[in-house]
Parts: structure tokens; sequence; C-alpha cells
């Protein structure tokens, strides 16, 4: 049951449209058929069973596997020796790392053994936060090996955040490293770890890998450093067998409501799926070099930098930096450097480097570039455009991709070279994906040259399972709004060719940066500031992130100078969410829009945020028609 995953690959778009065809004409037999390309240790009994009214999802039933083997050992005999990762450091000068498929079984093996001696068992969660360095990679590798659970953690997050993900899912090890660099900065992680677990009695031990030399506090009998314990471990461990349904990761989430969601995948759907759209989408061939802009600590760092890379057997590049360090010709040089063919990054760093100016791009050859990709949010036609021309030379395709953390692979998108691109729009759905446009009543708005919320109507090997430790929210919010379908909380329109575009969330969160950030998660950061007594957060347009975090701030007794009060907020954010979460502007207001009943009329700030202040609405209704005058006279 065990034959090569290249030969999951569509050739044509006439290919295209036949597996699409049977996808949806016979999903079981479909996906049965996909699946039988990997090395199962027991066959399913049962293709799927499924139910999107009380929420129950199971690929492949009691099959038996473990991913690991699928990503490291069936390669082995064949490409032991040819690289898995080049890594590239945070440093230009620095040297590379390769990392072969043999030494990655090695590294992963020896880690595993060092969880063990650990106490951690199947089931267990373990904490990631650790910088973009192989390391991640093989700590991600080490726990679905053991069968633990893996909770990365994106290492720019602060230790209130961090410390409520460790209590939410109860994680028993933290694997970390002294530091990390993000361009000019050095950021103390461990001080981070030791501030989080000050609240989380869960925690037994704490791995630290030593990684920017800096001083760091090591409390006996619960750190250990890893060069201490890892390199004299064995470079064998026998994977556990683990059922398809068994837990693999969980990765947190912001939604509408104030506290981040556990999005749970399991092993064997979302095996099948990360590497089916892998190759896919990005139409990867053996010998290719791919690269993956993304840090581990987001579901795009799983799915095709660990997970559906490795699956494939493919090259990648794992790269610490930051997009404008030492200067916005990063990118470029790395590209050339390590002669990369498929290039998937987000558009916010696209209009970065667009606005940097092309003195930055023109030093570079780009000629080994075969596709790009895009993540994260949809990509605007302007950016689109430039990354076609002076990045792509007009010969690369680009797959503008959509997806989320809780599809756990991406679901609509150009296939490279074989799907027919169009700017700002995903196009069509991948084989097994079948999308469809509702209204706010839930009915289907059928033909094209429409517009609606967008939800998927039948469940695909890597959908969420639940969020962690509470079903019903999961429930609740995936799949109360529409009956009988998974809603995605995104607006779409469907062209005049079937075609889709994203046009953004119809919830309260943003899409700041390609990170989805609650609105409700922002506001609880900004009330613990002393001085505030209430405040509404709206996403408006900003010309590199794509959403810009606009808050409006109640604080009615203080004597404070404003611009004081704006960097103590943004601090308060920084401390209790991370970096990412800071709003660009904070405008200080006597009161909000609220209706007679106390809801905040968002829709007003959002219009206010936007610039559109000719076109409010009806205020008549509020309960202060007053304070909206105020808004729009001292917005920022």
């Amino acid at each position: 049951m065990a034959n090569s995953v290249t030969m999951l690959k569509i050739k044509t778009f006439a290919d295209y449209q036949n597996e699409y065809k049977q996808s949806v004409e016979n999903p079981e037999a479909f996906w049965e058929e996909k699946a039988s390309h990997f090395t199962w240790r027991k066959k399913w009994d049962k293709v799927l069973n499924w139910n999107f009214k009380d929420y129950d999802v199971k690929w492949f039933v009691n099959g038996k596997l473990n991913i690991t083997e699928n990503c490291i050992d069936r390669h082995l005999p064949t490409k032991g020796n040819e690289t898995a990762f080049v890594w590239e450091s945070n440093f230009e000068d620095k040297p590379n790392r390769v990392i072969t498929y043999q030494q990655l079984h090695d590294e992963v093996c020896r880690l595993a053994n060092v969880l063990k001696s650990f106490g951690v068992k199947k089931g267990d969660r373990v904490c990631i936060y650790l910088p973009m360095i192989p390391e991640a990679v093989f700590s991600m590798l080490a726990c679905a090996r053991i069968g633990a659970v893996h909770s990365v953690v994106f290492a720019g997050f602060s230790a209130a955040s961090l410390s409520s993900r460790i209590q939410d899912s109860d994680c028993k090890v933290v694997l970390t490293s002294d530091g990390s660099y993000r361009g000019d900065k050095t950021i103390n992680l461990k001080s981070v770890v030791d501030e989080a677990l000050e609240t989380c009695a869960s925690v037994t031990n704490v791995l630290v890998y030593k990684h920017t030399g800096a001083s760091v506090n090591i409390l006996s009998g619960r750190d250990i450093w890893w060069h201490d314990v890892v390199p004299q471990s064995s470079d064998r461990y026998e994977a556990e067998t683990m059922d398809s349904e068994d837990m693999l990761f969980i990765l947190y989430t912001s939604g509408s409501t104030g506290k981040p969601k556990g999005v749970v995948h399991t092993c064997g759907g979302y095996m099948v799926y990360t590497c089916y759209s892998f190759l896919n989408v990005f139409q990867y061939n053996p010998g290719d070099i791919y690269w993956c802009t993304a840090d581990v600590g987001w579901i795009t760092g799983h799915s095709y930098i660990t997970y559906g890379p490795l699956l494939a057997g493919a090259t990648s590049v794992i790269f610490e930096g930051v997009p404008t360090f030492p200067d916005a010709g990063r990118f470029w040089k790395v590209v050339d450097k390590h002669k990369v063919t498929h290039f998937y990054t987000a558009p916010t760093a696209i209009r970065a480097l667009e606005a940097a100016g092309l003195n930055y791009v023109s030093p570079y050859n780009l000629s080994s570039l075969k596709v790009l990709g895009s993540v994260g949010e949809p990509i605007n036609e302007e950016a689109w455009h430039w990354y076609n021309k002076n990045i792509g030379k007009e010969k690369c395709p680009i797959v503008d991709t959509w997806w989320q953390t809780e599809t756990g692979g991406i679901l609509i998108s150009p296939l490279a070279g074989i799907t027919k691109t169009k700017p700002s729009f995903a196009t069509l759905p991948l084989p097994g994906v079948q999308p469809l446009l509702v209204d706010e009543k839930g009915n289907e708005i059928t033909g094209n040259n429409v517009e609606g919320n967008l939800c998927i109507k039948f469940p695909w090997p890597s959908i969420i399972r639940t969020t962690f430790g509470d079903h019903e929210r999961c429930k609740q919010t995936y799949f109360s709004t529409y009956n009988n379908l998974y809603f995605t909380g995104d607006g779409c329109k469907r062209d005049e060719n079937g075609y889709y575009r994203i046009t953004g969330r119809v919830d309260d969160v943003m899409n700041v940066s390609g990170h989805r950030i609650g609105t409700a998660e922002v506001e609880s950061a900004i009330n613990m500031h002393a001085d505030v007594v209430e405040s509404a957060v709206v996403g408006y347009p900003h010309d590199i992130k794509g959403q810009g975090i606009y808050a409006y701030v109640i604080v009615p007794s203080t004597q404070k100078n404003h611009d004081i009060l704006r960097k103590e907020i943004i601090a308060e954010v920084n401390k209790v969410i991370g970096p990412i979460a800071k709003p660009d502007k904070i405008q200080i207001v006597s009161g909000l829009p609220k209706t007679r009943s106390g809801k905040i009329m968002r829709r007003i700030l959002r219009k206010v945020a936007e610039g559109e202040i000719s076109n409010l609405g009806d205020t008549s209704t509020l309960l202060d028609p007053a304070v909206v005058e105020e808004i729009v006279k001292t917005r920022l």
C-alpha cells in the first residue's frame, strides 16, 4: 500500500477537471485511492464517517500509521543522502545548515528519546516555543513520532499568551531556546517562558536549545540544556502506532470572542491532504528547491514547511530572518543563493518589498524561479502585478492560495501552470473541496457573477476535528451559522468563469499581515490599562499590512498626555498578546456609538476608520447620536 506519492500529481487542466468530477461524485473512492499511496500499518475499515449537524468527522476509520514514517523513513532507501532542509540564518554571513533525510531521521529520533525520558507519553501535549531553526521542525516530528501532541506557539507571542495556551492544553513539556533573532533585534525567549511558567503547574520540564548565547536562568530539576542530552541520545526510535483519528497537533487561532481556540488536527486525513495539496498546487518536481517564508508558529509552517513538503520528499529552505534585514533585497539574495524554484510568501511582505523599490530587486537574477505563491490574505491586484512582473519576470504562475488554520490545507487555489490565473482571485477549488455561497439566511446563491458568504458542504480529509477541550465551541463557531455547512467566516465573489475571490472576514476577526486577530482579544488587552474604561477595535485598510488595527478608547478621568497614554496602551497589548496585535491608530473618545440595548455599532466605527464618513447611515436611533459627530471630528 506504499506507492510513490508522485503519482498523486495532476498534469493538465483536463486531469484537474476529471479529478474534481470524481472527487465530488464519489469522494470516498477518490480519497481511498489517494490514501493508498502512503505507508499504513493497518488499512482503514471505512473511508469516511461524517455528520455536520452534531459535528463528527472521521477519515480512514481505524487506519493505523505514523506520519513521521511517511515524512522520513519511507524516503531513506532512495533519498537518505538528499537534502530535506537548507537553513538560512537571520544573518547573511552566517553559514547555512544542510540537513539530509538521514540526518533528519537521526535528529528526530534523538529528540524523541529525550522526550520519552521526560515521561512524555502518547497523547501528552508538548509546547514548542522556538525560533525558525531546524530544531523547531525536529521538535514537531519528534512529538509526532512518539504520539505526543505538539502545540507550537509563535515565538513573538507574549508570556501571557504563551501561558494561556500552555494552560488550555495542559502541556507537560516546553521546548524553547535561550533566544531568537529578528532582524537587528535579539529576543530572550527563555525569560518569556520563565514568566509564562509562573502560572503553569502542568509543566515538568523545559528543554533549552542554545542559539543566541544569551544569559539565561536554568532552574534546577526543571530546565535542561538541549546540548547536554540530545546529542548523546540514541538515533533510533521505533515510531508509535497511531490511529488515523489520533490527535497530531493543536494550533491556537483567534476567533470573534476573546479567548483563542485550540484547533485540533489528526494524523491520517491531514497527512493525505497536505501532501496531495502541496504536490498539486505547487507542481513540485524532484530536484526543485521550495521555500515557504512562513514561521512554524502558524498553520502555513505546519502544512507547507514541515508536513506537506516532507511527505512529498521535497527539498525546502527554512529561513530565520525577515524580508528587510539587512536590507529589502534579502529574499531575492536567498533565492539566487539557493537557486529557489518555488517561492511562497505573504502579500504583506510583497507590499513592503514593493514599497522599498526596485533598487533592491535589480541586483538579483531570479532566473531559478518557476512558481510564486501567496498566502495569509487575498493578494491585491497591484501587488499581484508587481510580483508577477518584477519577481516572476512574467514567466512564473502565481498560486494565490486560500485556506485557514481550521482547513489544515489549501482549499481554493490555482494549480501552478495548469489553472489560468486571474489577479486577486484564488480561482478554483481543489479536488475534494465543495464550496458554495450562501446569503444571510443560508440559502444557496447559485450561478456566476454572484457574491455571498463562503461555506463548504462536504468534509475534506484535513478539516478541523474539534477545538481542544471544548467541542461545543467548535460546533457553534463553524457549524451552527448555516445548517449542515462549514462556515468559513469569509465573504466571497464568484465571477463569470466560476472563479472565487475572497473579499474578507464577515465576523469580528481582522486579518493583519496575514495573521487572524480577534477584535475582542485586542479590546480585552487594551481594557487592562488602568485608565481605560472601555474600548472598541476595528480593522481598516492598510497599505502594507492589508488591514491595520484602529482602536477607539474611552479614558474619562486621566490627566495624562494622549501620546504618552497611547504608548502605554501599546505596551499593554504587547505584554498581553504580543507586538503583532498592537494598534496602528488609537483615537481617544468620550463615548462609543451604542444602540439603546448597549450594543456597540462597529459598522459605524469601521466606516469612520476607513474614512467613509459621508455614508454612516441613520444614527438617530443610537443611545447618544452626538458621540458619532465627536468621533468623526477627532478621527486620526
